[in-house]
C-alpha cells in the first residue's frame, strides 16, 4: 500500500530502496514511542509539484524534537530540498510525505545520544474521505498538558488517537471527537475541530491541542474572508445548538461533519462556512506560491 520494490526513501543522508531499509529492533522509538514525525502534503500545480508549507512542517518537526530533548542536527532548508528530490525520484506529484526522527538503541529512560531521520512518500487520498463524517465523543480524553508536551507531534502520543478512533469505528461511527482532561472540546484523533453557530466559527484554543498547520491556514483564510472566528474553551453540550462543524488537518484537509453522537447539524454543508473554507483551502494548496520543483 505504501511502497513497492521500486520505491525510494531517504534515510540518514542517502536514498535507499524502501524494501531494503532496516532499523535496529532495540531502538528507543520502537520500545517507548520516543520519536517525532510530521505529515506533509505535496500537490500537483500548473507549475509542477508544490509541497504545501514544507518549511513550516520541518520547523515544527525540529521544535517537536527539541521539546522532548531529541537531538535535531538537520538544516530545515536542506530537508525541504531533499523532499522535492525524493518526490522526483519516485515520480510523485500528489503525495503524502512522512518524515520521522527515531532514536538509536537505548533501553534506559534517558534522552538519546544519536538519532536517525527517515523521509518517505506515497500517494494517499484525503485521510477521512470526502463525505461528511459521523462522530462520537470518545471515552478517552487527550493527554494532560502537564503530563506530556502536547504541542509536540510525538510518536507515542498517537496511541491515544488509535484508541479513540478504534472505539468510534467499533461503535459504528466514522471517527471520534476527543475532549480534554477537563471535559472541554479538544480535537479529533488526527485533525483539529471547528464548529459554526449563527454565522460565527468557534475552535478550541491552544494549550490542550496540537497546533495544526492546517488549522493555522484555516484561521488565515477565515480572516481573509472576513469571518468571525473565536478561540476558547467550549463544552460538548454547545454542539447541540451548533449549525455545522468540520475537521481540518494535513492528511484530512478540510472535511465536513454530519453529526456528533447521532445529533445532526441542521445547516447544509454546501451552505456552511466550512464549505467556503474547504473550497478556499483546496484552491490555495493547488496554486501555492511556495517553492516549486520541476516534477511534472
Amino acid at each position: 500500500m505504501y511502497y513497492d520494490h521500486k520505491t525510494l526513501l531517504y534515510l540518514d543522508g542517502k536514498f535507499v530502496k524502501a524494501s531494503d531499509a532496516s532499523t535496529d529492533l532495540y531502538s528507543q522509538t520502537l520500545h517507548y514511542g520516543y520519536g517525532v514525525f510530521e505529515g506533509i502534503r505535496a500537490y500537483k500545480t500548473e507549475n509542477g509539484t508544490s509541497i504545501f508549507k514544507a518549511k513550516e512542517h520541518y520547523e515544527r518537526l525540529k521544535n517537536s524534537a527539541e521539546l522532548i530533548n531529541i537531538p535535531f542536527n538537520y538544516n530545515v532548508d536542506e530537508l525541504v530540498q531533499v523532499t522535492y528530490d525524493l518526490l522526483e525520484k519516485n515520480n510523485l506529484s500528489d503525495a503524502y510525505v512522512r518524515p520521522l526522527v527515531f532514536c538509536d538503541p537505548n533501553m534506559s529512560l534517558t534522552q538519546p545520544n544519536n538519532v536517525s531521520l527517515m523521509i518517505c512518500a506515497w500517494e494517499w487520498g484525503a485521510y477521512l474521505g470526502d463525505q461528511q463524517l459521523r462522530l462520537s465523543v470518545a471515552s478517552y480524553c487527550r493527554p494532560h498538558p502537564r503530563s506530556v508536551k502536547i504541542e509536540a507531534k510525538v510518536c507515542g502520543h498517537y496511541v491515544n488517537s488509535i484508541l479513540a478512533t478504534t472505539e468510534a469505528k467499533r461503535n459504528g461511527f466514522d471517527e471520534a471527537l476527543v475532549l480534554d482532561s477537563d471535559g472541554y472540546l479538544a480535537e479529533g484523533p488526527g485533525a483539529n475541530f471547528f464548529f459554526e453557530k449563527d454565522g460565527v466559527l468557534y475552535t478550541p484554543q491552544l494549550g490542550n491541542i496540537l497546533p495544526g498547520i492546517t488549522r493555522a491556514t484555516v484561521l488565515e483564510l477565515g480572516e481573509k474572508l472576513g469571518l468571525e472566528i473565536k478561540q476558547g474553551l467550549f463544552r460538548p453540550e454547545e454542539l447541540k445548538t451548533a449549525d455545522s462543524a468540520f475537521y481540518c488537518g494535513t492528511a484530512a484537509e478540510v472535511i465536513g461533519i454530519e453529526s456528533v453522537d447521532e445529533t445532526k447539524f441542521p445547516l447544509k454543508w454546501s451552505n456552511s462556512l466550512g464549505k467556503k473554507l474547504q473550497d478556499e483551502y483546496s484552491k490555495l494548496v493547488r496554486t501555492s506560491e511556495l517553492k516549486l520543483s520541476t516534477v511534472n
